[in-house]
């Protein structure tokens, strides 16, 4: 429901699909943080700062297997602790959103030796294979269960056993995946003697059954365990196992034996005797970091944490720790933690036994993305935009908490930066554009943040110019005197004297930002044309409850509301919009895909007088039909308060819908899945509303899947747009 929503903004929907990558993508850093590698055709080199030196370190014939004659194509690499093996991934296949499962290479790159590793196992089944960190190992998941290899002798030891799609070893279901971005699922102990997992027991969890119509003469059924809010999760179970004598210890780890809980991260406690997990109750509004004894089992809580709405896990707002990560300080006697408890996000250090913290950074700003931890130089590098939440910048603040934020990124290059900190904090990848600025890249020198390689982003800004582009940002404040940030692209040959007909592309949920100061960000990739010269005004504005840096309250505001708060918003915004002399009141539509899909749903139905047109993408139409992790995190329970999914849900007011309302929903989509379709188009017809709809054959969530799928969805998009929202000014 939410990730492909951000490829939409970013136009670019079949690309990121297709490029997504396992494990931890970004920049490979050198161990002293003075250079990093990369795979480039077909080779892995290394590139050394600050000159940028490359050498090849592995080439195409290292990478060649004997009796074969192509090289491997590198999905990805891992280096062993000591830098003298790389693990080689290939291969690769898809497992729901990412390329999660393939085979594994091993290069000694000693004698350039070349073998695989699980040779035994089935082809593309391995997942997450990863080094002992001593190096004699490699453990990997495959089938459910976890492996360990032997690098010396090749020896293969089966850890875990009972693996299959009803007790998953090591990696996770769909939920899980979708929600909390676990996928790998076990750790190394730090004396390479143990690994600590996750098991999930999906054996009583609910089986969401899609119909395949294609793939064969008679259609089969397509079973996917999908635990809807109101059902309770698949419970989880916390284990070390030994290397030696494959037997495993179990955490006790408290939990409701109704309505269960979850653990969205483990991590071994910085020695070789605990793990330190994180627990969230049902609601996901308690939080509980734990330290567990892997001799007895025993479970200590640490540090508790309450909100009254939902506590933001820290993989939903910095994707580097989507595989895992704990940040540890003064030798593992404390760690760095994210809160939102004083109204902004921001970070303490806290003692080990949970009785001390400091807050590291203060002030009125949203800690957006922990980007490095240098803590021999005392320093914590993070991106805050505490002016223009439209916008993110590179800062560092000291660790102990006594200085206040200093601002890196330039103060003439406004918009939005990217970086790849090095682990040291001395160099750094950093990337730039804004609206009118296109993209560029560039090396620096922190915390100078003096370019290496030709002031690429310098002279990308000083070309730019704003009076050139069509996009203008801008400020909406609602009757109910709710402020929000927009932007607006208008027709190509704007005549003021003119009505035009006006687009509004929203999402609206917790899981997305529409206004973001970058490259791109009004481009409409369902549109086949230009809007901007065919005569549109496009429009897109973030109502209460999307993430943005505006603090606890703008984001959480919309806690057991959506489809209320974030509709209304929406709406008063456009009735302000609507009053401008050069909008055509009688010409108004209204898209969006999946959450945008719900808003779109909720804007036409509530809001009929406003909105004309509606195109509305793999929507969830019933809230009571998505996963239980997303919906129940920021809805609450319907076993409590079922009245607010039903007043949330679109298909409540179907019955309101006046103006021309296009439907496109994937039968194959197991994220949203199709039954919302049905359940909306029952709704629809019983209230005798006529309405036109496109479902797509097997597609998933992205409708992309089969030859001509997305000039087909364009083209369908435009038609309808242009036939009964026409462009033009008159």
């Amino acid at each position: 429901m939410k990730k492909y929503r951000y490829t939409l903004v970013l136009s670019a929907l079949l690309l990121s699909i297709t490029t997504i990558a396992q494990p931890p993508q970004g920049i490979k850093w050198t161990r002293d943080g003075n250079g990093y590698f990369s795979s480039e055709g077909g080779e892995i080199v290394k590139y050394e700062l600050p000159g940028l030196t490359k050498t090849v370190i592995v080439s195409k014939a290292m990478l060649t297997p004997k009796n074969v004659s192509q090289p491997l194509r590198v999905r990805n690499f891992f280096f062993s602790n000591d830098d003298k093996k790389i693990l080689i991934y290939t291969n690769s296949k898809k497992v729901w959103r990412e390329d999660t499962r393939g085979d594994y290479w091993l290069l000694n790159v000693a004698d350039n030796s070349l073998v695989q590793i699980g040779k035994t196992r089935p082809s593309s089944s391995l997942m997450f294979a990863k080094f002992s960190p001593d190096g004699t190992k490699v453990a990997y998941v495959s089938e459910y269960n976890i492996y360990a290899e032997d690098i010396a002798t090749g020896k293969t030891t089966q850890l875990t056993v009972g693996g299959s799609r009803k007790q998953i070893n090591g990696t996770f279901d769909w939920a899980y995946e979708e929600e909390f971005f676990c996928r790998d699922g076990f750790r190394w102990s730090p004396d390479s003697k143990k690994i600590a997992y996750w098991q999930i027991d999906a054996s009583k969890t609910k089986v969401h059954l899609m119909i395949n119509n294609t793939d064969s003469i008679y259609p089969f059924i397509v079973p996917i365990e999908y635990p809807v809010a109101g059902e309770s999760p698949s419970p989880f179970k916390i284990g070390v196992v030994d290397i030696t004598t494959a037997k495993t210890k179990w955490m006790d780890i408290p939990t409701d034996p109704v309505l269960q809980s979850y653990v969205p991260r483990v991590e071994w406690a910085a020695n070789n005797t605990q793990l330190i997990i994180q627990h969230l109750n049902r609601k996901q509004n308690e939080s509980d970091v734990m330290l567990c004894d892997i001799s007895t089992g025993v479970s200590t809580s640490v540090y508790k944490e309450k909100d009254p709405a939902w506590i933001d896990f820290i993989a939903l707002w910095d994707e580097d720790y989507s595989y895992g990560g704990w940040d540890w300080l003064n030798g593992g006697k404390e760690f760095v933690w994210p809160s939102e408890k004083d109204g902004w996000r921001h970070l303490y250090r806290v003692s080990r036994d949970g009785k001390k913290e400091t807050l590291i950074t203060t002030g009125k700003y949203d800690v957006m993305d922990i980007c490095a931890i240098d803590e021999k130089s005392g320093y914590v590098y993070f991106f805050a935009s505490p002016d223009n939440a439209t916008q993110k910048y590179l800062y560092r603040t000291k660790l102990d908490g006594s200085a206040e934020a200093e601002r890196l990124s330039p103060l003439n290059q406004n918009g939005t930066h990217g970086y790849s900190v090095s682990p040291t904090g001395k160099y750094a990848e950093h990337s730039f554009s804004n609206y009118y600025t296109p993209p560029s890249n560039e090396w620096v020198s922190l915390p100078d943040h003096s370019s290496l390689n030709g002031h690429a982003v310098f002279h990308a800004v000083e070309k730019a110019d704003s009076a050139k582009s069509n996009i203008h940002f801008f400020k909406v404040t609602s009757e109910e005197g709710v402020e929000m940030d927009a932007w607006m692209v208008k027709p190509t040959a704007f005549d003021p004297a003119k009505k035009y007909p006006v687009v509004f592309f929203v999402y609206t949920e917790p899981w997305g930002q529409n206004v973001k100061d970058e490259y791109g960000i009004a481009n409409n990739f369902l549109y086949k044309g230009n809007m901007a010269n065919d005569g549109y005004i496009y429009i897109s504005i973030d109502n209460r409850g999307t993430p943005v840096p505006k603090g606890r309250e703008w984001r959480k505001s919309i806690y057991r509301k959506i489809g209320l708060v974030n509709i209304r918003d929406q709406a008063l915004a456009a009735k302000e919009i609507l009053k401008w002399p050069f909008v055509d009141t009688s010409r108004v539509a209204v898209w969006g895909w999946s959450g945008g899909g719900s808003a779109t749903l909720g804007l036409m139905f509530q809001f009929p007088e406003i909105y004309k047109t509606g195109i509305a993408v793999a929507a969830v139409g019933n809230q009571l039909t998505y996963d239980n992790i997303y919906q129940e995190r920021y809805m609450g329970l319907p076993q409590e308060n079922r009245e607010d999914f039903v007043k949330g849900s679109p298909i409540t007011y179907a019955k309101n819908l006046k103006g021309h309302l296009l439907y496109v929903h994937g039968t194959g989509d197991d994220n949203v899945h199709y039954n919302n379709a049905e359940m909306l188009i029952n709704e629809l017809i019983a209230n005798g509303k006529q309405f036109q709809m496109m479902s797509y054959p097997n597609r998933t969530h992205g409708i992309y899947e089969g030859k001509g799928t997305s000039q087909h969805l364009q083209q369908l998009y435009t038609d309808y747009l242009r036939m009964y929202c026409p462009p033009g000014g008159r």
